[in-house]
């Protein structure tokens, strides 16, 4: 859980104005390896994109994956959701959403400070 939450975090961080979206996935990616997951999308680790668009259809344009050129720009909402997934074991997945800022990420909802304490 632990692993999953600061993926979270590396994503949030990752999130920056003008940069591509790809590169929040690859910032979680490169930490997730940096702890034996993966690599890439193999398992255990994380076999999908950290994060998708948030609209009116829920899943949208842009996504938060490998290899998307589109740069970051305010008014951008996403969810952040960096997983983990070990097979035959459990798997793991937070969800919350983000929208962008002329001053970067800021968060709709408080990701959970620890798994003991869900709601702060």
């Amino acid at each position: 859980w632990s692993h999953m939450r600061r993926g979270q975090d590396v994503a949030f961080a990752a999130a920056r104005v003008g940069a591509p979206a790809g590169n929040v996935d690859d910032a979680v990616r490169e930490y997730y390896e940096g702890l034996g997951y993966g690599p890439d999308y193999d398992l255990p680790g994380l076999s999908h994109r950290i994060g998708h668009g948030i609209g009116m259809e829920g899943h949208e344009p842009i996504n938060l994956v490998r290899g998307e050129e589109t740069p970051l720009a305010p008014g951008m909402c996403f969810s952040n959701e960096p997983g983990l997934y070990l097979p035959g074991s459990f798997g793991i997945r937070l969800e919350d959403c983000f929208h962008m800022t002329e001053a970067g990420p800021r968060y709709f909802t408080t990701p959970p400070p620890s798994i003991d304490d869900p709601f702060g």
